[in-house]
């Protein structure tokens, strides 16, 4: 864990008063402590949007970066999948005018381009610094209906890689770990070890509330997180 970059970080956002990360840095903080992330840039205008997508390669995801919008979905600030320069610069247009209309309130600091993400099974793993308990880790099923399934289970910080598997096997969606219905089985281990890494995160960066992957996407071998938040407190 780079526990002196996390903590430069957090206090940085602090600093200006925020009471939550902007995409790019809760994901620069997944990086330093080991959590695979795509390859992404952060760009202010549309001809360096389309300049990074071509060294990155497309097909890309593109995402809008502000300090005070955590739900960037509701209001059309993600559009994935991108072929090209043309949809790119067609759906950047777009997207501000949706972001204009929808929440005009929002502050606009850049865009994310991101390498797209092989499709792969999606969890949702995170935690918390409860004021009564502690460091809490979570783990279960991902992706835009985990608030709705809410199929999770939770364990108190630190947390050990045998207590990783238990997490994993008291949640519903355990069996789509496992190669249900003869599907491939995937890597229970690269899980475990993104659990115990944002247990370490979590015990050892002071002023982090709250930190989440919605959604790690999950392979037959190793994981990816595409998207993360973290709060501050």
């Amino acid at each position: 864990m780079d526990k002196k970059e996390t903590e430069r970080i957090v206090k940085e956002a602090l600093s200006l008063g925020r009471n939550a990360l902007v995409e790019p840095d809760a994901m620069e903080v997944l990086r330093l402590n080991s959590i695979p992330v795509p390859d992404f840039r952060v760009v202010k205008d549309v001809s360096a949007a389309i300049e990074t997508a071509g060294e990155i390669g497309f097909p890309v995801v593109l995402k809008l970066v502000s300090p005070n919008l955590l739900h960037k979905s509701d209001v059309g600030g993600v559009a994935v999948g991108l072929k090209d320069s043309k949809e790119l610069e067609s759906r950047w247009a777009q997207m501000i005018l949706d972001v204009a209309d929808r929440s005009p309130s929002v502050m606009i600091e850049g865009f994310i381009i991101e390498k797209m993400a092989p499709k792969g099974l999606e969890v949702i793993v995170g935690g918390i610094n409860d004021e009564q308990f502690g460091p809490v880790v979570m783990f279960g099923a991902g992706g835009v209906a985990a608030e709705l399934i809410r199929d999770v289970s939770f364990r108190l910080a630190p947390i050990d890689r045998d207590t990783a598997f238990e997490m994993m096997s008291e949640t519903k969606c355990f069996p789509l770990l496992t190669g249900y219905r003869g599907d491939t089985v995937k890597d229970l281990d690269a899980v475990s070890d993104v659990l115990m890494r944002l247990s370490a995160i979590l015990e050892e960066t002071d002023g982090l509330r709250e930190i989440e992957i919605n959604p790690l996407l999950v392979y037959d071998k190793g994981v990816l997180a595409v998207d993360a938040r973290a709060v501050l407190g």
